[in-house]
């Protein structure tokens, strides 16, 4: 939900000491069945992270927090607050097969009432808050990238609580859950072979599969099964919760020495799988999470440099880093294999004869945002097809979204498209005509026979199918497990049938196309989270940004801070909307309208630098961007000033 990055190590400790409010929630998730309270961790430094399992932010954050996990086990304790964005999220089944996938080893809080998140503050995902031993609240985080700075504050309490005699060592309340059987565990995204056999990311066992016809055989298996990152063969390769894969042409694949293209999604990196040797390379990503680079954060902070969208990221991948590749795809207009960059919200290309890598869509902001490739914005795309066109879709799941790639002749990108979604908070199962149908998080999607596409709508439990013809949707299937891929398959007799991995039942099944398909219209939702009083009229908004020490705002093309500002419905902003440069804005809201929900984006760019010197021509820059949802109720109590925090301004 955020792209905001720290990179500074000086302390985030806050200016204030405010005791810590009591964890309230549903249940506690990897206690052994003990229900705890904020009692428990006292004498310990505790982190609260405010986390919602679909959010490719918050993943980040799970990974940053476990060295620091390691290497304080006997004094630091992190408490995952789960606070659901999605509907499904909510479902406490749910939540706990997420907690499994990811392999949470810290306590957890199903808190599907955003009881403590509200307690808390909190405003967007992921959101950070540390407690010290005496149970005050030092630092009040949001974004991810906080690792460094977290690990000074660790220590700065370390040091604090020992001297005080308040600091208490020994292990935590974490009680790790049985171990899941079975040849299967959360796969993720399949590819068909030529042999009839199906290949599988296999993300929970963090290897790659090739699963016999009958989806039950396991024929071979590539990687030791071990989370971590190597190359080798089939049984020293490690990967980290792999998920796309794509299938290069017959021929290029000998030329190259590998068949397959692999998103290990957690290492960064895309593999190469040599089909014949089992061997596994690395093609792409040196392991280390992307950021954007100066001209990159520049132009995507809106500096004025109008064309200063940056494509070409050079010939040199395994120098380059990338964030989060979840889906890949063969595109034979452009040559490349196409790539769904869930951690910066974009779409990648990569061509394996020239070694070329290029930001093929996207700006890197997160949103929907439909245009020219350097003008869209897209929310962690995690699905890929080719139509028969050469066209490619897109699931884009944070926005609940279906998007089209509109390919040139030359293969670079005419325009995206948005045929289903309505914006990051706005979700739902509704059928029928485009324009009004709801998605919840879709994972994959693939091109039908008739020209239709197939959706495998995640959190609905549901294959769903999308008309371009007639700009209809309609239900193919329903009662799924988190379908997370879904694939045409000609390899049965007779008609093709729907092939489904189904990630919660760890399966695959083949579900048969019905003549007829269903309209199902059970609502359209919103992101539930507390209301906000607020006064009728003018109102005035700020967003508080603060450069961490060691850099300074990039101010060398004009005003480098933006606010993006729309409503739903539209009617609650009579005035104030749109985009535009600063942080402050002042707001009408409309006192005809009750009810809504503010939809706000806030973006800086800061480079490297001292403030008031100059910042070095080779200077890494970074982006900081937030997005909320706020809703607001129109009350005479009500408040008249609403103020956010782009990053804590005391981090």
């Amino acid at each position: 939900m955020t792209a905001s990055t720290n990179t500074g190590t000086e302390s985030v400790r806050t200016s204030y000491k405010v005791r810590a409010s009591e964890l309230v929630g549903r249940n506690w998730l990897n206690t052994g069945g003990k229900q705890l309270t904020l009692q428990d961790f006292r004498g310990k430094i505790t982190i609260l992270d405010f986390w919602t399992f679909c959010c490719i932010n918050c993943l980040h954050v799970l990974d940053e927090l476990r060295p620091l996990e390691a290497k304080y086990s006997d004094v630091l304790v992190t408490v995952g607050v789960h606070s659901p964005k999605f509907e499904y999220e909510a479902d406490p089944v749910a939540l706990a097969a997420a907690v499994e996938r990811y392999e949470i080893q810290h306590p957890v809080l199903d808190d599907p009432e955003l009881v403590t998140w509200q307690a808390y503050g909190a405003r967007a995902w992921p959101t950070l808050v540390v407690v010290d031993p005496e149970g005050y609240i030092v630092a009040h985080l949001s974004g991810e990238g906080h690792a460094s700075g977290l690990e000074s504050l660790v220590e700065e309490l370390i040091a604090e609580h020992d001297a005080k005699g308040t600091l208490h060592r020994g292990t935590g309340p974490y009680v790790a859950p049985p171990a899941r059987e079975g040849d299967l565990r959360f796969p993720g995204k399949a590819v068909a072979l030529e042999n009839g056999n199906f290949l599988i990311g296999d993300s929970g066992h963090h290897r790659i599969v090739e699963l016999g016809n009958d989806l039950s055989t396991v024929v071979r298996t590539f990687g030791s099964g071990v989370k971590g990152f190597a190359d080798g063969d089939a049984a020293t390769a490690q990967f980290n919760e792999p998920q796309g894969l794509a299938l290069l042409p017959a021929e290029l694949a000998a030329t190259l020495g590998y068949h397959a293209v692999i998103a290990d999604t957690v290492n960064h990196r895309l593999r190469g799988l040599n089909l014949d040797t089992g061997a596994v390379t690395t093609l792409a990503g040196n392991g280390i999470q992307r950021l954007l680079d100066a001209d990159q954060a520049r132009s995507a902070a809106g500096d004025g440099n109008e064309g200063a969208w940056i494509s070409d990221l050079g010939n040199d991948p395994l120098n380059t880093s990338l964030s989060s590749p979840w889906d890949v795809l063969w595109s034979p207009k452009t040559n490349a294999v196409i790539i769904a960059m869930a951690g910066t919200h974009q779409i990648f290309s990569f061509n394996p004869e020239t070694l070329a890598l290029s930001v093929f869509a996207g700006t890197g902001l997160e949103g929907l945002a439909d245009g020219a490739p350097g003008e869209s914005w897209f929310a962690q795309s995690s699905g890929l097809a080719l139509d028969k066109q050469e066209n490619i879709w897109v699931a884009d799941s944070e926005t609940s979204a279906l998007r089209r790639l509109v390919l040139a002749a030359d293969g670079s990108v005419e325009t995206v498209e948005t045929a289903i979604g309505a914006g990051l908070f706005d979700f739902g199962f509704r059928d029928g005509a485009a324009d009004a149908a709801r998605l919840q998080h879709p994972l994959g999607v693939a091109a039908l026979p008739d020209g239709s596409i197939a959706i495998a709508d995640t959190y609905n439990g549901a294959v769903r199918r999308y008309d371009p013809a007639t700009a209809t949707v309609s239900t193919l299937a329903r009662g799924l497990n988190e379908p997370a891929d879904v694939q045409l398959d000609a390899s049965v007799d007779g008609e093709p049938v729907l092939l489904v991995v189904e990630t919660n039942n760890h399966q695959l099944v083949r579900l048969p196309l019905p003549a007829e398909a269903l309209v199902v219209d059970e609502g359209a939702s919103q992101t539930q989270r507390p209301k906000t009083k607020v006064t009728a009229g003018e109102h005035a908004l700020t967003v508080r940004f603060s450069a961490p020490k060691g850099q300074k705002l990039d101010d060398r093309w004009g005003d480098p801070t933006q606010l993006k500002i729309s409503s739903s419905p539209e009617e609650l902003l009579l005035s104030g909307g749109g985009t535009s440069t600063g942080l402050t804005r002042t707001l009408e809201l409309n006192p005809e309208i009750p009810e809504g929900v503010l939809h706000i984006t806030a973006r800086a760019a800061a480079c490297d630098g001292e403030p008031g010197g100059e910042i070095p021509m080779h200077a890494a820059c970074h982006l900081y961007q937030q997005d909320w949802g706020i809703p607001v109720v129109l009350d005479a109590e009500g408040e008249s000033e609403l103020v956010l925090d782009l990053r804590g301004l005391d981090n």
